[in-house]
């Protein structure tokens, strides 16, 4: 298939969950203006460094803008619905603004869920990180979410750098995702014992 793509450093999408994002660059802008007028999907994906025309990493995910919001000045303020994982195949040499591609799309295995341990694991460590990073967490709220939900959400958002977040994106299936999950919490969420402070390092 062929796919208009946004790369953004450090924003991934997952199957089945929402990337709001505010577009402004005229070349974005135009991609979306293109995506409306055919089927509303472009990819996200990371570059693998912070320059223009930047190397992309192999696997992103296909979003459906579900949600568009027009501003006057013409930027966009869209909300994405992540549908399905890809492969890029090879990139086109291509006229408009913005970056495509031909890409495969990956077919996750359905209703995947932890064994109980893994899940108990992962909620422990959880509760740890938070409390390390200052975060307020409403852990009923978490409790209550499927299994999928929860792991796939928490990559999404987690304060991880571009790599981590790659490498739990590109995770083969949900028990993979968690346990690199709960190394990446382990390792990000070291305090700094000299200062008593958080360190990313």
């Amino acid at each position: 298939m062929r796919l208009s793509i946004f790369p953004l450093t450090g924003a991934v999408l997952y199957p089945g969950l929402q990337l709001p994002l505010h577009i402004f660059e005229p070349r974005y802008r135009a991609m979306i203006t293109d995506a409306l007028a055919r089927n509303r999907r472009i990819g996200m994906i990371q570059p693998q460094r912070q320059e223009e025309g930047a190397p992309l990493f192999s696997i992103g995910c296909v979003g459906k803008i579900a949600d568009v919001e027009a501003l006057e000045d013409g930027r966009f303020n869209v909300v994405l619905e992540g549908e399905a994982r890809f492969r890029i195949l090879r990139e086109l040499d291509v006229i408009t603004p913005f970056r495509q591609v031909e890409a495969e799309l990956l077919e996750d295995p359905p209703h995947q869920t932890l064994a109980p341990i893994e899940r108990a694991s992962f909620e422990r460590e959880a509760r740890r990180f938070a409390e390390v990073q200052g975060y307020l967490i409403d852990w009923d709220a978490v409790t209550s979410l499927d299994d999928t939900s929860l792991i796939d959400g928490v990559s999404q958002i987690a304060p991880f750098d571009a790599a981590a977040k790659q490498a739990l994106l590109e995770a083969p299936n949900l028990s993979t995702r968690c346990e690199l999950l709960v190394q990446l919490m382990q390792f990000f969420g070291r305090r700094d014992s000299d200062e008593g402070r958080v360190t990313l390092q």
